[in-house]
């Protein structure tokens, strides 16, 4: 069992060894301590929110269960008012006597004498109007009784109110103003039947909803009253009075007795909970569904800011204890390094090289280990000095002749390295101008030492032109001023390498250097057709016209010379032996206001 388990860690130890001490760290310290504080605190932040979400919705249930009572309480009371008027043989008179036509005041006196309608919309301030509709052709329509004329009859809701002589909660048409615009009512519809004459009549009690809507307006969520159509009869936001459940986005199923719960619904790419609860008063057939929901991301708003304040100052002590393990592993690193150093000078051949490292940690034992194996060493060599003398000396001739040779071997590696090491001084020491200077030149002597005969993209070019002018405005300051500029479908396109550096070069060496105010270099690429063209612009001295002719003459010339090769007559002799004369450099210049040079290439063009 050791062994296999040996067999499995063993390449992890050996990963873990080749390792930076500083990585070490920090890699467990992530690993141990931030990965697992942030996922439990990803767990508690989801702990509140969903601890929010369950008291929204029990809430929001206690809401919808308060409201029904409420509204069966108002309910009640047209119930108990069509009772009453279910015994009233007074109305049951005044509906089915047959009136004379000709002496209609018979009809008005027993119009005047029936009272109880009015004085029941007077006493409950929850009904609205009574209406009862009668098939008694001598009755004339005055609001309360009407003659239920053919177009009523065919009605769905009188309808349905002659088959079954229970009660009907419907969303219908308000009556009682035939001469105002169709408005729609929650309405109590029953039968009522009249055994002195076998007739049959419908009575109607339109509810009073303005009552519903204020109840339902003081609800902190979005609350809604549909009766079994799905017809929307009062809501907390009375724009959705009238309109249907399925027009709001909530297609749930209405005049359910068994219907109580609450569900998730998405709605217009938001997350609702929506709680129903169905209300079917006594003696009812049909009832009305109430609808209460609430928008998760509102809910869980508090939450969420309570948990990023959370979350903010976790990952701010995170962060405080990885600056203390970064330094920790900082201070460790330099004194291994400061020995490393002392290891090399001794490797070097410096034996008297001695470590002067403080502490007394391992790091310190090795310090003092390194001491006394370095005096060990300076023994034993002088030992063998002493024993063989002309041996040594040869060996030491050919030691410092082995130690000139590799210290004339200056490589573009060891250059590179070098200004690495500068750049990661100066950047230590707090100077990052030069720190930045020391990495944008040692990026520019790769790049120019990478690039062969290949050609490069514009956009590589203006990396390293780039370079060169930060590298510029190191020396000068903000008495430089540049800008590059380059349409998107241009930096892909191919040209030869090392074209726009020297132009840049150019516009600052002689045009701006000589000049005691600020200057300014632009350069500017467009692509016009199948042609790209490009264009170096600065307001350094500027030439005169007979300056300007020499100056086009000369990187006309055909004989080459060392110190023109890279100055614009290699660029512009470049240009036409790549893309042709017509591409070739044009320079127009000004004196006192700057010089323009510009060029054109061919935009699909690569080789």
């Amino acid at each position: 069992m050791k062994y296999v388990m040996r067999r499995l860690t063993q390449p992890f130890v050996r990963w873990l060894n080749d390792m930076k001490i500083r990585n070490k760290l920090i890699f467990f310290y992530v690993i141990v301590v931030m990965i697992p504080v942030l996922i439990v605190g990803f767990i508690v932040i989801q702990y509140f929110r969903q601890d929010a979400l369950e008291k929204a919705t029990e809430q929001t249930e206690n809401n919808v269960q308060r409201i029904k009572t409420q509204i069966e309480n108002q309910l009640n009371v047209p119930i108990s008012v069509s009772n009453q008027l279910l015994l009233d043989r007074d109305m049951e008179r005044v509906a089915t006597t047959l009136y004379s036509e000709e002496d209609p005041i018979e009809l008005v006196n027993a119009y005047r004498g029936y009272t109880d309608f009015t004085d029941y919309v007077r006493a409950y301030s929850e009904i609205r109007g009574i209406q009862l509709f009668t098939d008694n052709p001598t009755l004339l329509d005055n609001l309360q009784f009407m003659n239920a004329n053919s177009e009523i009859r065919a009605a769905g809701w009188y309808e349905r109110a002659m088959k079954e002589r229970t009660i009907y909660w419907m969303y219908m048409d308000d009556m009682n103003d035939p001469t105002a615009p169709v408005v729609k009512q929650l309405s109590l519809v029953r039968q009522i039947f009249f055994p002195t004459t076998g007739k049959r009549s419908v009575l109607v009690i339109q509810v009073d909803t303005n009552y519903l809507n204020s109840l339902l307006s003081q609800e902190p969520f979005d609350t809604m009253v549909a009766d079994e159509d799905g017809y929307i009869v009062a809501a907390k936001d009375r724009s959705s009075v009238g309109r249907t459940l399925g027009d709001m986005g909530f297609e749930v199923a209405v005049g359910d007795k068994e219907q109580e719960r609450t569900f998730e619904r998405a709605i217009d790419g938001i997350d609702y909970r929506v709680s129903i609860n169905t209300l079917i008063p006594d003696s009812s057939k049909s009832g009305l569904t109430i609808v209460s929901a609430f928008s998760s991301a509102s809910i869980v708003h508090d939450a969420n800011r309570i948990g990023l304040i959370g979350a903010g100052l976790i990952v701010f002590i995170l962060l405080l204890a990885l600056l203390a393990v970064y330094f920790n592993s900082r201070l460790i690193s330099s004194r291994l390094l400061k020995l490393n150093r002392n290891l090399n000078r001794v490797a070097e051949g410096d034996l008297d090289t001695v470590s002067r490292i403080d502490g007394q940690d391992e790091i310190g034992q090795l310090s003092q280990q390194f001491n006394y194996m370095v005096t060990n060493i300076k023994e034993l060599m002088s030992q063998v000095y002493e024993a063989s003398e002309a041996n040594n000396r040869l060996e030491v001739m050919q030691r410092e002749i082995k130690l000139k040779m590799l210290a004339s071997q200056i490589n573009p590696h060891f250059l590179f390295n070098a200004l690495e090491s500068i750049r990661m001084r100066a950047h230590i020491q707090g100077e990052k101008d030069i720190a930045r200077a020391v990495q944008l030149l040692g990026k520019l002597i790769r790049r120019n030492l990478e690039l062969g005969n290949r050609h490069t993209s514009l956009k590589n070019e203006l990396d390293m032109v780039r370079s060169y002018l930060d590298i510029q405005k190191f020396r000068h300051g903000d008495r430089l001023h540049y800008e590059l500029l380059a349409e998107p479908d241009t930096l892909e396109v191919l040209l030869p390498p090392l074209i726009v550096q020297p132009l840049i070069e150019n516009a600052i060496v002689h045009g701006l250097e000589n000049k005691e105010a600020e200057g300014a270099v632009s350069f500017h690429a467009v692509k016009i057709g199948d042609e790209v063209l490009i264009d170096v612009i600065d307001n350094g001295a500027g030439m005169t016209p007979e300056r300007l002719r020499q100056v086009e003459e000369s990187i006309r010339e055909k004989e080459e010379s060392e110190e023109s090769r890279i100055g614009l007559r290699n660029v512009h002799q470049r240009l036409i032996m790549t893309y042709g004369e017509e591409c070739g450099l044009r320079i127009s210049s000004e004196l006192g206001k700057g010089t323009q040079i510009y060029f054109k290439i061919p935009a699909g063009r690569d080789k």
